[in-house]
């Protein structure tokens, strides 16, 4: 006897309805009925389930804010270039699967409140991550840098996660507002922070991905 697929919940396929829709056309030009007359529920439906389209969007955070903390608890094993290239890339991709909400993350911060704290802590957390991993790989002798350097190199590559998909966003124009960013971009822009602060077969490492990511870039445009 062949098993049926359970049905997804209402409450179920409205977070993923409006995850879609939120990362396709962004959070503030989409409403709850959009979100009902996609699924092809009444608003009364939708309402049952959440009171409004603020709920739905710190429910679509609470579940990234998961995923990005269990991230941030595995970064602490990691003290070199290639595991540092690796955990950027999963980072981003928890981040693109999530994208609405770095989109216009100052804007969406200061409307949802919820989704304001947290975002606050979890980027606090992040940059205080990435700081105890750039003090392993100082211990470790892979890299080199004061106190004080250090703690700005973990703000400033915290910036450069945030705001990433924000300012690939800006460039690619509103003809490409479908494409999804280039997340090995992102990571490559982060590491060239870092680059400076290398010391020996680190820094040659991160040298040859670089040249890696470069010629692979350079290949994929010239067939596009």
């Amino acid at each position: 006897m062949i098993e049926r697929k359970r049905p997804r919940r209402t409450r179920e396929r409205i977070l993923q309805t409006s995850l879609a829709l939120f990362n396709r056309s962004g959070e503030p030009h989409v409403t709850t009925g959009d979100i009902a007359a996609e699924m092809g529920i009444s608003p009364g439906n939708l309402y049952y389930h959440f009171r409004n389209k603020e709920e739905i969007a710190a429910e679509l955070y609470g579940a990234f804010e998961a995923e990005a903390r269990r991230l941030l608890a595995r970064a602490e094993a990691r003290v070199d270039v290639e595991d540092l290239w690796l955990w950027l890339h999963l980072w981003f991709e928890a981040m693109l699967r999530h994208r609405f909400l770095f989109r216009d993350v100052v804007d969406l911060a200061a409307r949802n409140r919820a989704i304001g704290l947290g975002m606050a802590r979890l980027l606090r957390d992040g940059e205080s991550t990435l700081r105890g991993l750039f003090d392993a790989m100082r211990s470790s002798g892979t890299l080199q840098g004061t106190d004080q350097e250090l703690d700005t190199l973990a703000r400033n590559a915290m910036i450069v996660v945030t705001h990433a998909m924000a300012h690939a966003r800006v460039l690619r124009g509103p003809v490409s507002e479908a494409a999804d960013p280039n997340l090995g971009e992102a990571a490559y822009q982060v590491l060239m922070c870092v680059a400076p602060h290398l010391t020996g077969d680190a820094r040659t490492l991160l040298e040859r991905l670089s040249r890696e990511y470069v010629a692979h870039t350079t290949t994929s445009g010239a067939g596009a």
